[in-house]
């Protein structure tokens, strides 16, 4: 049986638009654009890893809301378990730290961008409610 790997994912929206992020040719699954987020370490909720992960790899926090979709999906390195929240800022900016490129992009387009695999059911909700 494969690693279970548990996830969380950030939906920043600023009106009708949602930050995405693109991995770095670095990371697991280069070039793919991901809601920003991370493990979940243990003992740790999912809305204290969320925050912490993007204090962490963006500099900026944030308020949690809504959860959005949670999906599995295998790759060959093991099966992620993606939990994504609505999020709004608070205060500063993202910066890109750790990401090769960060951008707001109009929810209608999400599905314009090469997502990781996990993410495509949250984009594709993320997208339905924007309609």
């Amino acid at each position: 049986m494969k690693k279970q790997i548990n996830v969380v994912g950030a939906v920043l929206t600023r009106g009708t638009t949602v930050f995405a992020a693109k991995r770095s040719s670095e990371m697991s699954l280069p070039n793919m654009w991901e809601f920003p987020g991370g493990k979940i370490e243990p003992r740790e909720s999912p809305e204290k890893a969320l925050r912490r992960e993007l204090i962490e790899e963006l500099h900026c926090e944030v308020e949690i809301g809504d959860q959005i979709e949670t999906t599995a999906y295998e790759y060959d390195f093991g099966t992620v378990i993606l939990t994504t929240f609505y999020c709004s800022l608070l205060g500063d900016e993202p910066r890109l730290t750790e990401h090769s490129e960060i951008r707001w992009v109009p929810a209608a387009d999400l599905d314009q961008l090469e997502w990781a695999p996990a993410d495509i059911p949250a984009v594709e909700r993320v997208m339905k409610d924007f309609q």
